[in-house]
């Protein structure tokens, strides 16, 4: 992740300690990192392909940590979020373009999390899963609503579940133990076709575009700082906590795959490795494994609705009600459940989808930090906007690859 990047003119020598109370907007992004999307994608590339891929979550992480760095520094540059610069530096037609495809990727994002603690209600309840996808959606709605309260206490809220699903997992991996190298995951290699769409779906799950938009949101909200010197402060803190919230992210995807890997895995595998855990660990290490499944996917619920209101609320000036906004984006979801399709294959499909829309958000976030007019003394340096086009080039590249091998292929 880049540095804290100042103009020394700007900045005076004093450098007031990083507060623990600016400390928590990189926790609810960070919610999006271990959403039920990433339990799909981790848990089906550890099982089908052991420790192989466990070198994407690595790297998909450490370039999450970038982004939501600069997401991060351009809320606190500026007191705008992403989707409102886009509105006001980009042509009208790029910006309404730049909206539509951010309502797909909610509703692709959406999908991941309602079908995910749906599953996670009916491990735990027996619950049937379209009821379990209503009730999941009620749920989202009353921790959203702790947002109304203050910041605060919807911040600690998601950050409580967050830790819910670390402490699952930590649990989990503790019982099944490792047996084997799992440093030989670390080494970059593929197997075929199919561990590329797993790859392209695991940077989807990861560097989640929804999030690029909302993190600059929760920043802003803290630029009422009026020095640089204050805001440089700030900036800090939110680099600690984007290295906090996400170093743990990426511990608790690399302990899905690790988990998965070390478990015999037939069939779908969110289902078989919670059959496995219960059949081979016991009870308890399956009742963990499902209420992280559920954490996870109504604290996410919670952070993507109101992600897609600062969208909408930035690209075009509108807001509707938050009600209106979850029924539409929730059919996919209830759709799948409905049908009785795959649950973990839809869900790996949706974070492939994810995958495309990352260019999206990840390029206007590029263009607006490397420009001082926008950013003052908080715009890039240049080895940060190569590191980030890079990583747009590069998701770019896989997507467009896994595109020609799925043509090629058919």
């Amino acid at each position: 992740m880049a540095v804290l990047e100042r103009d020394p003119a700007t900045v005076t020598t004093a450098r007031p300690a990083v507060s623990a109370k600016l400390v928590g907007p990189a926790f609810v992004a960070a919610v999006a990192y271990i959403d039920p999307g990433n339990f799909a994608t981790n848990i089906t590339a550890g099982g089908l392909f052991g420790f192989r891929l466990l070198w994407v979550i690595l790297a998909a992480n450490v370039m999450a940590m970038l982004v939501q760095y600069l997401s991060a520094k351009l809320g606190i540059a500026t007191g705008r979020d992403l989707p409102e610069l886009c509105r006001q530096h980009f042509p009208r037609p790029v910006s309404r373009g730049l909206w539509a495809q951010a309502e797909l990727v909610a509703m692709a994002t959406d999908l991941a999390e309602l079908v995910g603690a749906a599953v996670g209600l009916n491990l735990l309840f027996g619950v049937p899963l379209p009821i379990a996808g209503v009730l999941t959606a009620v749920v989202a709605f009353g921790v959203l609503a702790l947002e109304q309260r203050g910041r605060r206490p919807f911040e600690l809220a998601i950050a409580a579940m967050f830790g819910v699903v670390f402490l699952g997992f930590a649990y989990d991996l503790a019982t099944v133990g490792v047996h084997q190298n799992v440093a030989a995951g670390l080494v970059p290699g593929f197997a075929g076709s199919d561990s590329v769409l797993l790859a392209v779906s695991i940077i989807g799950a990861t560097v989640m575009p929804h999030v690029i938009y909302l993190h600059s949101a929760l920043t802003k909200k803290r630029a009422h700082h009026r020095s640089d010197l204050s805001r440089h402060t700030l900036l800090r803190s939110q680099a600690v906590d984007v290295l906090l919230a996400l170093g743990t992210a990426g511990l608790i995807n690399m302990a899905m795959l690790v988990l998965a890997a070390s478990l015999p895995i037939t069939g779908d595998p969110i289902l078989a490795a919670h059959d496995s855990l219960g059949r081979l660990v016991g009870g308890g290490a399956a009742l963990a494994f499902a209420v992280a499944l559920l954490a996870s996917g109504v604290s996410s619920s919670s952070v993507g609705t109101y992600a897609g209101q600062v969208v909408m609320q930035g690209f075009i000036r509108r807001r509707i009600p938050l009600y209106v906004r979850r029924g539409i984006t929730m059919l996919p979801g209830l759709t799948v459940l409905a049908l009785g399709l795959p649950t973990t294959d839809s869900l790996v499909i949706s974070q492939v989808a994810l995958s495309f829309g990352i260019p999206f958000a990840l390029v206007p976030l590029v263009l607006l930090t490397r420009r001082r007019d926008v950013m003052g003394s908080f715009v890039n340096r240049r080895v940060t906007t190569f590191a980030a086009a890079g990583c747009a080039v590069l998701i770019t590249l896989l997507n467009g690859y896994l595109i020609v091998a799925e043509v090629m292929g058919a």
